[in-house]
């Protein structure tokens, strides 16, 4: 691993423990094992790297949140898929993120500090509540959702879930009420399909 690589993983480890706001360039220096040298030889500044963490942190997520769903057909499984993998292979994700959600984390201690930092963490959000419209969309067209549902409200529902889910499970890291919480949503999402979709099918192809 590079330095900067370094300097990008170990900081981004300390946003999801610390907080942006709460972690100093010293702090990531000591992470890092560097200098402030070899930190602003790659960094400008903290908000320039909170960029290259973003950007790290987001394509950290698409691998694991959407990890095998191209092999998937059925929307309605893609997004069951997309919880399971959210539990399970994001928000249990130590390594990376051993405070939980940076998302959150940004989220909570952003909006009203740093506004300009919290758009770009927003695009990120709106983007997955897209994704999220898109696959109730087809689901709805290809008949697997009843027609008369609302692909937004459910998009947002199950947002708003993912989120309470991240927040509750970054308190104490209990892994019951997460898997209870996720558990509730992919529930939802097989009462909406249940009487276009047999069970069987939903569980079986979402493992």
């Amino acid at each position: 691993m590079s330095l900067k690589d370094n300097i990008v993983h170990e900081a981004q480890k300390l946003f999801s423990l610390n907080g942006f706001l709460n972690t100093g360039i010293n702090d990531i220096i000591a992470a890092a094992g560097t200098s402030k040298g070899g930190f602003y030889n790659h960094f400008a500044s903290k908000e320039d790297l909170f960029y290259a963490v973003l950007s790290e942190s987001q394509a950290i997520w698409r691998d694991k949140v959407l990890y095998s769903i191209d092999e998937i057909e059925s929307p309605t499984v893609k997004i069951i898929k997309i919880l399971k993998n959210y539990r399970d292979r994001y928000l249990k994700d130590s390594e990376n993120f051993p405070g939980g959600c940076i998302f959150i984390t940004f989220s909570v201690e952003l909006d009203d500090t740093r506004p300009q930092l919290m758009k770009e963490v927003n695009k990120g959000f709106e983007g997955f509540k897209a994704l999220l419209t898109r696959l109730l969309d087809e689901a709805i067209e290809l008949g697997e959702l009843p027609k008369d549902i609302n692909s937004d409200s459910v998009a947002e529902t199950l947002f708003a879930g993912m989120l309470g889910a991240s927040v509750l499970y970054g308190v104490d890291k209990d892994n019951l009420i997460l898997d209870r919480s996720i558990d509730s949503l992919i529930e939802y999402v097989i009462l909406l399909s249940n009487k276009q979709m047999p069970n069987k099918v939903l569980h079986s192809e979402s493992t």
